[in-house]
């Protein structure tokens, strides 16, 4: 469901760019150059698939949800998203949210990884994955 912007990218190339940040540890994009190609890679993947589940691991329900309404947007989805404001603002937490459904749901996280992993859902074997740990800004202007 993604907007796809224009890209030079073919779906190998980018499935292998995405498939160097899903590791277990968080890989810095410090270049713009680099961002971006991570963006557009990851825009192409996610307009193939017929929905992703984002999972958002976080400093704290702002900085998660934050992160949130940002890739929702990136990938085409409107949106009115209230923060949970059940949860404690300076805790970590994880908020996974189901494209499908358009729904979420958050939980404390104890762990120390932070970032985004995107999950998607497709008819297609090459496209089914987990995708990350993103930068959490991976899609803030």
């Amino acid at each position: 469901m993604s907007v796809l912007q224009p890209t030079d990218l073919d779906i190998d190339e980018a499935l292998k760019i995405l498939n160097v940040y899903s590791c277990a540890q968080v890989k810095n994009t410090e270049p713009s150059v680099e961002k971006e190609q991570l963006r557009q890679a990851l825009l192409l993947v996610t307009s193939l698939s017929e929905s992703e589940n984002l999972g958002i691991c976080a400093d704290n329900v702002q900085q998660g949800f934050t992160a949130l309404k940002s890739y929702l947007k990136a990938l085409g989805y409107k949106n009115n998203l209230e923060q949970d404001s059940t949860a404690n603002d300076r805790e970590p937490v994880y908020i996974k949210f189901n494209t499908a459904k358009m729904s979420y749901y958050v939980d404390e996280y104890i762990g120390k990884y932070r970032g985004v992993l995107v999950s998607c859902q497709s008819e297609d074997d090459k496209i089914v994955g987990t995708y990350g740990h993103f930068p959490l800004d991976l899609f803030v202007n």
